[in-house]
């Protein structure tokens, strides 16, 4: 039984990179009060940093990946918790990629840049998609990332439990009630597809000086499969909609590998593969 907490973050501007540590830390440590293991945050999350007085456009954040970086690292081991710490923009040559960072305790980061990009994000922003999908060891399961609007494209998921994922963690950012049923309803379908956990973290909030970022809309979520010993809908724990709060709930990974051998369905083992291509 593993304690999984995911954050509804309400943007705010900031006047400092120290302001906004301390506003994300106030997640990180309500999260370990929880007594959580892994704390998810959402997309974007380092966009507050542009409300910082003087700073530039979406083109310099990757000035602040050094400081986002050990940021992350000193929360995370301060309160012995690992953080997916939303995601940040970081330069890969001339390119700029929407990039998840899971932070360990013991230092250790992995990441993993989306691979589907929405319109804005292909223009104006000019961001690179990237080539794959990592699974990532977190001690008590095997998790994969995708990120936002990733969560739309039931191949993903169904690549991430071929290879062994038995959670989705999913940072996003909807800046409308459409695109926050689009991403929540799709995490709840990729939970029963593939009889696995899904966390999902999202904004809430506005950043007025940013373009595109002026309305934030959501709730945070925890799904499991629809089957016995889990509630009839799916949904282990979710926030109020549009506040600033930690939801938490309890993955118990056992209860998911007997729900795989014998639940109601098995929707993992009963694909077609006469019919059509199986995720490999």
């Amino acid at each position: 039984m593993i304690r999984i907490a995911a954050s509804q973050y309400r943007f705010q501007s900031v006047a400092s990179f120290d302001e906004f540590a301390r506003r994300v830390e106030t997640h990180v440590a309500s999260a370990a009060e929880f007594g959580a293991k892994l704390l998810v945050m959402p997309e974007y999350l380092s966009f507050e940093l542009l409300t910082v007085p003087g700073a530039g456009g979406i083109e310099s954040l990757p000035q602040a990946t050094q400081a986002y970086e050990d940021l992350f690292k000193a929360l995370s081991a301060r309160h012995a918790i690992q953080v997916l710490a939303g995601t940040h923009l970081i330069a890969d040559g001339n390119n700029l990629r929407n990039t998840a960072h899971l932070f360990f305790p013991d230092g250790r980061i992995e990441r993993q840049a989306k691979n589907h990009l929405t319109p804005c994000e292909v223009t104006p922003w000019n961001l690179k998609p990237g080539d794959g999908l990592k699974i990532v060891d977190l001690g008590f399961a095997r998790a994969a990332m995708p990120v936002c609007y990733d969560i739309e494209f039931p191949e993903l998921a169904r690549q991430a439990r071929a290879r062994g994922a038995d959670i989705l963690l999913v940072p996003s950012c909807t800046d409308d009630a459409h695109g926050y049923h689009r991403v929540r309803l799709c995490a709840a379908a990729r939970a029963i597809e593939n009889q696995i956990y899904v966390a999902l973290s999202m904004t809430t909030g506005s950043l007025l000086s940013v373009p595109l970022m002026r309305a934030n809309y959501g709730r945070a979520s925890l799904h499991t499969p629809c089957d016995y010993p889990y509630p009839p809908g799916g949904v282990l724990a979710e926030g109020e909609m549009n506040d600033d709060q930690v939801v938490c709930g309890d993955f118990d990974m056992a209860a998911l590998a007997r729900a795989r051998a014998g639940g109601s369905v098995k929707t993992w083992q009963d694909r077609r593969g006469d019919l059509y291509p199986l995720a490999t």
